[in-house]
């Protein structure tokens, strides 16, 4: 008997999840539903493996009760651990699907398909997901079936977050905290950033307090004196210099969730310039959040931060930030002008104040926050000091 990991929500959390995808499926008359969204599968089933490098697939029937997720054989062990499904649930298709150049996993999912009786039936899938020749083999495979685009259906259900949902990214939140507060004791020049970046990474594995992180750091970024320009590079093995300028952006993990900051670190006196930009980006930030607020926009907390940055004398090309939950971005909600999304209590965003100004500067600083029946509820709680380190 397979024992279960440290689940981070109780079965009903799931089923709850479940209901409300069949009640959306019921909306569109589907009888099928196939998630193939790595954060939807995470979201539908508590299972966070990386084996969405291969096809993979939950499979929802309207008239059965739990779902079936069919996937790589090697890779079907890791859902018995993780997942809440019970082993009869957990479908491994064979090795000669992998690496084969006239089949792959879909193939077996059709053929599932076909054994459920699904094959003449309104079927949903995450067509933005798949690539053009599978989709091309869903149709050709399943010519009796009306397919449907799920397209960001799961993930607009993610959006509003349970009361559950909000307590595991409060520990994420705990965890990136920690790692601010590593960060400022390990940062010094001298030290190369392979080596800062190996510290701080340790601490988000590690966790904070008895939390523990559970995933992996691979959305981590430092970029150090003269790469703060740039914002999704990795670290390299420079030695950072005296007066050296570290923007960072990471994030803990609990189960997938996450609760992302960037700061910027100083290791000496900050220039005018960079202290400037911090004054007006730090007072948007302030104007951001207190707009927050159920009933107005996202494009209205955008419009806050821009309004008090500009100002300032600054301005922010790109949007100031996205809504936030499993695996770092959600895709449905931005934090930009002219975005109509209205905030609801228990939406999670990353304000997010990365500016990336030219090919040798920028400067960053973010906070995760939830929206209230009151306003901002920020999760993340590192100082929002330009952090000078000698």
């Amino acid at each position: 008997m397979i024992n279960k990991c440290v689940q981070a929500f109780p079965r009903s959390e799931y089923m709850r999840r479940l209901a409300a995808v069949k009640e959306e499926m019921a909306r569109r008359d589907l009888r099928t539903l196939v998630v193939t969204d790595d954060s939807n599968v995470a979201y539908l089933l508590g299972y966070t493996a990386q084996s969405g490098y291969v096809p993979q697939g939950v499979i929802v029937s309207a008239d059965r009760g739990e779902p079936t997720f069919l996937l790589r054989r090697q890779d079907a062990p890791a859902a018995i651990h993780q997942s809440f499904l019970d082993r009869d649930q957990v479908v491994g298709y064979p090795e000669a699907l992998v690496g084969n150049p006239d089949e792959n996993g879909f193939d077996a999912i059709i053929d599932l398909l076909h054994d459920l009786g699904a094959a003449e039936a309104g079927l949903g899938l995450e067509l933005a997901d798949l690539p053009a020749p599978d989709v091309d083999k869903f149709r050709r495979r399943l010519p009796a079936a009306r397919i449907e685009d799920f397209t960001g259906a799961v993930t607009w259900l993610r959006i509003v977050k349970s009361d559950l949902e909000i307590a595991v990214m409060r520990e994420a939140a705990a965890i990136t905290d920690a790692a601010i507060r590593r960060a400022g004791e390990v940062l010094r020049p001298g030290l190369r950033e392979s080596d800062a970046a190996a510290e701080i990474v340790a601490q988000l594995i590690r966790g904070v307090d008895g939390i523990p992180g559970t995933g992996t750091a691979n959305s981590f970024f430092l970029c150090a004196s003269p790469r703060t320009g740039t914002s999704h590079i990795p670290w390299t093995e420079d030695v950072l210099q005296p007066g050296a300028q570290v923007n960072l952006e990471l994030s803990g993990m609990r189960h997938g969730y996450v609760a992302p900051i960037m700061r910027t670190f100083s290791l000496g006196t900050p220039n005018d310039r960079l202290r400037k930009v911090h004054e007006a980006e730090l007072a948007g930030l302030e104007a951001a959040l207190d707009a927050v607020e159920p009933g107005r926009t996202c494009g209205e907390v955008a419009e806050a931060f821009y309004r008090t940055a500009e100002a300032q004398g600054v301005t922010k090309e790109s949007r100031c930030g996205y809504a936030v939950g499993i695996n770092w971005t959600e895709p449905t909600a931005s934090l930009k002008v002219g975005d109509p999304t209205i905030l609801q209590p228990n939406m999670t965003f990353h304000l997010m104040l990365g500016n990336w100004m030219e090919e040798d500067f920028g400067y960053v600083i973010s906070e995760t926050f939830r929206v209230t029946e009151s306003g901002a509820d920020v999760l993340t709680r590192s100082p929002r000091d330009l952090l000078k380190l000698c």
